[in-house]
């Protein structure tokens, strides 16, 4: 891999909202665990009811930016069984970020969806729950796909594990999307030709299109995009980062592996705040 690209360490700032900076697991957390409780977590929103979810005393849930009591409001009164996911899975610090498509009555959305357990309990459910209207920028609508969102897995297998010679280290995922937000569009390194990045599915962008690779790593100046929440899923190559962009709240995804990116999944919606501040 290119000094240029995703090699490098995540800034203090990042590494504080993104666990622990060592290795192994945290205490008591797996992929079965975390894998699970995804599942269960569809479920109970399919069901209308987060009676079942093994959830803390002091679990958070936001949907789009707005803190609302769980099950009550939003998404979980209307939505239908789940249609498509993928999800990286980070043991270290027992974190999901999954991008799936959810009905919401009659009409099929894109669906973020952040857990964070601790003692296997749910304490952090972050929703960004795509309706028509809801991604703006400077003023003009874009349109959701969510077919696109579903067969983005032909191309990128994002769940697909990494063979061990080929996986990027932890530090480096890491590293690769902090680069991407702090410099864009001058971040935008180590993609191979083919690779094509989605917003809620809609158009089909060459990940390279508008942009570049600076040179290093992002220093101590100001960054384009912030990075408020980024983390990894090492054995299936998949980097998960957080931001605001142009009044959207963001969940980005990316498929790395022997160094070059293959794929990038952004859900946008529109919010004042991401909520997690």
């Amino acid at each position: 891999m290119s000094a240029e690209g995703a090699s490098g360490s995540a800034t203090s700032a990042t590494s504080a909202t993104s666990g622990t900076g060592g290795g192994g697991e945290a205490a008591g957390c797996t992929r079965d665990l975390l894998k699970s409780t995804i599942d269960a977590y569809f479920e109970a929103l399919a069901a209308h009811d987060p009676s079942t979810l093994p959830l803390a005393d002091s679990v958070k849930f936001t949907e789009n930016g707005e803190a609302v009591e769980l099950g009550q409001e939003g998404l979980w009164k209307t939505a239908g069984a789940l249609k498509h996911a993928h999800s990286a899975l980070d043991t270290e610090t027992c974190s999901s970020a999954s991008q799936a498509v959810v009905p919401d009555g009659g009409m099929d959305i894109p669906l973020a969806l952040r857990l964070k357990l601790e003692n296997q309990k749910i304490t952090e459910i972050e929703t960004i729950a795509v309706r028509p209207g809801d991604y703006k920028v400077s003023g003009q609508d874009f349109a959701s796909n969510t077919a696109a969102i579903i067969a983005s897995g032909d191309t990128v297998e994002w769940e697909e594990p990494v063979a061990a010679e080929d996986r990027n280290a932890r530090d480096e995922l890491i590293g690769w999307m902090e680069k991407y937000f702090w410099l864009f569009p001058r971040g935008v390194c180590d993609t191979v030709s083919g690779c094509k990045r989605i917003e809620n599915g809609g158009g089909s962008f060459d990940c390279s299109a508008g942009a570049s690779c600076a040179p290093g790593q992002p220093g101590s100046g100001t960054p384009a995009l912030t990075p408020r929440l980024i983390f990894a899923d090492v054995e299936t190559g998949i980097g998960v980062g957080f931001t605001m962009f142009m009044g959207n709240t963001d969940m980005h995804m990316f498929k790395m592996y022997g160094g070059q990116v293959y794929g990038v999944s952004a859900i946008l919606g529109a919010a004042s705040s991401s909520g997690w501040e």
